[in-house]
């Protein structure tokens, strides 16, 4: 191993700086740790006894399957002897006192995307931290802002781990010959202009008015007038959308659309927005719902979902300076509507 700096050890000079970041990190330590032996019986699958079934269902509807239920298990376990006060998670419908006395509550989504491991597409974990209020339960209805630390872990061809915390994002890979997270890429910076759009284009019926008017003129490009031709990507898979806008820019959109279960959008906010906003604007992007930033919003309920749109400052700007001249109540007029008002030309 060559002698870039180990998970802990950028930690620990953290700490030496900043004594009060002691406890997150510390949770930040325990977690790293738990997605360790995750990685392992992800890349193990039916050798570890991972068939990829489906179970029952989770508390908030979502079909679960035995790498759900395990990964939940595991970062449970492993939060307990952190100093955490509650934990929720979205294996569960409420949070999970463990501390009353710890300084910190963690909202975690112990394995996202796990229908994509049938395909051997990239799955993650994502968690964010926040200190805990006088009131724990209440501690995680409060906005976004309150994050003391964030971040995502990505299993994939490497498991990378992307931490937000003392206000900035490191990226980490595991070096599985000694079982340790090691520095990559320090104070990573968001390209503010990438070309770039992420969407599931097959839902394009589906779409408010605002989005597909953003979605069309990108696909224009310099033929309708734009000042770039554009490309799209989609993987399907969050954190994997989310690494690639770290590494290359651009801007991924999860929109509410007209669908039965997606007229509020469909991330949930607390372990997939929140966290991922954070990261986002501490890399020098920015995440939104369309209309509100993502960091301002409160949580009503424990699973409560938004939509989400993040990345690049240009493309997360371009996609709400759309959505702000039009009415919420017209946001389901089909595209022709926006046409004569393009951001491009």
């Amino acid at each position: 191993m060559d002698e870039r700096a180990s998970l802990r050890s950028h930690l620990e000079k953290s700490v030496s700086q900043t004594p009060d970041c002691a406890a997150a990190c510390e949770v930040i330590e325990t977690i790293a740790a738990a997605t360790i032996e995750l990685a392992g019986r992800i890349a193990d699958g039916p050798l570890a006894g991972i068939t990829g079934e489906a179970g029952g269902m989770n508390s908030d509807g979502d079909q679960q399957k035995d790498i759900d239920v395990l990964a939940d298990d595991i970062m449970r376990r492993a939060l307990r002897d952190a100093p955490v006060a509650a934990v929720l998670s979205e294996e569960a419908a409420l949070p999970e006192i463990l501390d009353r006395d710890a300084p910190l509550c963690v909202a975690i989504d112990p394995l996202d995307g796990s229908a994509n491991l049938e395909n051997n597409i990239s799955v993650g974990t994502i968690f964010s931290i926040r200190p805990r209020g006088n009131d724990i339960l209440s501690t995680f209805f409060e906005p976004g802002t309150a994050q003391c630390a964030s971040g995502f872990v990505v299993y994939g061809p490497q498991t990378t781990l992307v931490l937000a915390h003392d206000g900035r994002v490191d990226i980490f890979i595991l070096d599985r010959r000694v079982r340790q997270f090691v520095l990559i890429k320090q104070g990573v910076r968001i390209a503010p202009d990438t070309p770039e759009f992420a969407i599931n284009a097959s839902n394009r019926r589906h779409w408010h008015g605002p989005v597909r008017a953003y979605i069309d003129e990108c696909l224009a490009g310099t033929h309708g007038g734009g000042a770039a031709d554009f490309n799209m990507r989609w993987i399907g898979s969050l954190v994997a959308e989310a690494l690639r806008i770290l590494v290359r820019g651009g801007v991924f959109l999860y929109p509410a659309d007209a669908r039965p279960g997606y007229r509020e959008g469909r991330l949930r906010l607390l372990y997939e927005a929140h966290p991922m906003a954070l990261v986002m604007e501490w890399a020098g992007g920015a995440a939104t719902t369309g209309r509100r930033r993502i960091l301002e919003l409160g949580a009503k309920t424990p699973h409560q979902r938004v939509p989400l749109i993040m990345g690049s400052v240009r493309g997360v700007r371009d996609v709400a300076a759309i959505h702000e001249g039009i009415e919420p109540m017209f946001d389901n007029s089909d595209a022709p509507l926006f046409a004569r008002r393009g951001l491009f030309r």
